[in-house]
């Protein structure tokens, strides 16, 4: 198991978290299935399906937030409406005005609702409680965020701050790209993307495909910056950096994955040794990754 996307974040200084602390503090929002009428309902579940709601090794917490929600169109509660509505104009002899139609809206609702289809997806959390990393595998800011808010119900005083570098990560991209110079330890791929600062918000992306330097310049020259760039991090991780310090498709090398598949035994033995593996080497690559962004600094 690797995490995908990492929305990272950091532990608040003096952050003293054991596993026990979490996992009492989760239990009020374990995960329990909507009722009939319920639209949405999130809760935190098992991340080894052995019941209990914190997975712990070695100072590394992996948490899991379940998110189940009914998909109901607006199109189907709208056609149902509009069928009620003429029901109602037979009854009534007018058409139903306005406050009428938005009652029958939400009446429809509330009768559709129990036969609508139920998706569910998960989100994972990972709290490295040596170094003091938190990160979420999440690709939307609105997904991460509903874990943060869930996490925020639960733990007190909240844990979680923002991570700050010294070098905002759009600039120090655009110098490793138009000077050709990556950070050590890390080696730049072929997927990326550069963005006007003015308002025309022009952007030039390129996909699987290498960037002449002197085409990068002339892009800089112009007013653009590197707002996605895909790297490599000492062979080991693929990733790719956004502008707003999110790390996106994260994948293991070969030379990881080798080592993981030596591993397996059975699935408990295979899950610790995937966690310990991501892990220890997700928290060795956003050392050097904060490290070649000029390093952390304190909020203003």
């Amino acid at each position: 198991m690797w995490f995908k996307n990492l929305k990272i974040y950091r532990l608040a200084p003096k952050t003293r978290l054991t596993a026990a602390t979490v996992e009492s503090a989760l239990e009020s929002l374990a995960f329990r299935s909507g009722g009939s009428q319920d639209s949405q309902v999130s809760g935190w579940v098992s991340p080894r399906d052995d019941g209990a709601l914190v997975y712990e090794m070695n100072g590394q917490m992996l948490l899991r937030l379940r998110t189940e929600k009914k998909l109901l169109p607006t199109t189907v509660i709208n056609q149902a409406s509009r069928a009620r509505a003429s029901e109602i104009e037979e009854q009534q002899g007018y058409k139903p005005g306005r406050k009428q139609m938005k009652e029958i809206k939400e009446q429809m609702t509330m009768e559709l609702l129990p036969r609508a289809f139920v998706i569910a997806h998960d989100t994972w959390l990972w709290i490295d409680t040596v170094n003091g990393w938190v990160a979420i595998d999440a690709a939307s800011t609105a997904r991460s965020d509903e874990v943060l808010g869930l996490l925020a119900k639960t733990l007190t005083p909240f844990p979680i701050v923002p991570l700050h570098v010294e070098m905002s990560p759009a600039a120090a991209m655009t110098i490793w790209l138009s000077e050709d110079e990556p950070p050590a330890g890390f080696t730049i791929d072929q997927d990326t993307e550069l963005r006007s600062t003015g308002e025309s918000r022009a952007t030039v992306r390129y996909v699987r495909q290498s960037v002449e330097i002197d085409e990068v310049r002339r892009h800089v020259q112009a007013g653009k910056q590197c707002t996605r760039l895909a790297l490599t991090w000492n062979d080991r991780v693929s990733f790719v950096l956004t502008d707003a310090l999110d790390v996106k498709r994260v994948a293991p090398l070969d030379v990881l994955k080798d080592n993981q598949d030596a591993q397996a035994a059975n699935e408990a033995e295979q899950f610790d040794a995937d966690t310990a593996l991501m892990t220890g080497e997700l928290a060795r690559l956003l050392a050097d990754l904060v490290e070649a962004l000029g390093g952390e600094h304190a909020a203003a």
